[in-house]
């Protein structure tokens, strides 16, 4: 995901979220290292409505640089069974702390293993955005852990929504990208997108289609649990020549979710 949820972001988010465990709004699970019981059972969540006990929505910082939109609650929408996160400029830069755009992202508070995690989706189209699904494993998840993530990623790029990128991370390291032709527009419909992660081998899979397979032979494989987590993002500054330039037109871009699931290995 070329996130940088660490460095600038990184003291941003560990200084709200030990704010809110100080005052006991955040619950002990978002530090956990191995899946909760909760998480060991696996789960559908069917983004009807905002499930705070499960997911948080991210809001007052942002990943840094390469990034151009803050994250604000009232980003992640939730209308007729269907979790929009919406991207655009209201407020900012002046309440996004000097960023162009404001945007949404969900994520467990738990952390989740070895298994099979899915969603259905459909993508932001448009030059310099990013619609993902991805876990994400680092110090934001457990202050005990390495500083650098372990992550593995669905990402659909908004200049080309008829390709998939897949790509993981281990101890920070990455370059493990594939890029797929879909076979259609990601953007004109909503598609599930999964991947099933174990010691051995990750596998993503397009509409219960398998359509490829990391076995660690680029690479070793991440191996601590992560959260689950979805965004919309601009790209920015080294990322804008992965993403290309995002030109805002004034209009609301919005990513939508049907539903997540994590189904855990069995």
């Amino acid at each position: 995901m070329r996130i940088i949820h660490k460095n600038t972001a990184l003291w941003k988010t560990m200084k709200v979220a030990v704010a809110l465990f100080i005052v006991g709004v955040l619950p002990q699970t978002a530090f956990a290292e191995t899946p909760s019981s909760a998480a060991a059972a696996g789960f559908t969540e069917n983004l009807n409505s905002y499930n705070s006990s499960m997911w948080y929505k991210s809001d007052g910082w942002d990943n840094g640089d390469d990034f151009g939109a803050f994250w604000k609650q009232d980003h992640v929408e939730f209308n007729s069974g269907i979790m929009a996160l919406r991207l655009d400029n209201a407020g900012c830069p002046g309440s996004c702390e000097g960023k162009s755009f404001a945007s949404g992202e969900y994520a467990t508070h738990d952390t989740y293993g070895y298994g099979r995690v899915e969603g259905r989706l459909k993508v932001a189209k448009g030059t310099g955005l990013v619609t993902s699904l991805f876990t994400y494993a680092n110090r934001e998840t457990n202050p005990q852990l390495p500083e650098r993530n372990d992550e593995i990623d669905i990402e659909i790029l908004g200049k080309d929504t008829t390709k998939l990128e897949m790509n993981y991370y281990t101890n920070g390291v990455g370059s493990h990208e594939t890029v797929i032709d879909l076979g259609f527009d990601a953007a004109a419909g909503y598609h599930t997108y999964a991947f099933e992660w174990s010691p051995s081998a990750i596998k993503w899979y397009v509409d219960g289609n398998l359509v490829h397979t990391e076995n660690g032979s680029r690479g070793e494989l991440p191996s601590r649990p992560g959260q689950i987590m979805v965004n919309l993002w601009p790209g920015a500054g080294d990322n804008v020549g992965w993403t290309g330039q995002f030109n805002y037109t004034g209009t609301p871009v919005k990513a939508y979710y049907d539903w997540i699931k994590f189904t855990p290995s069995s």
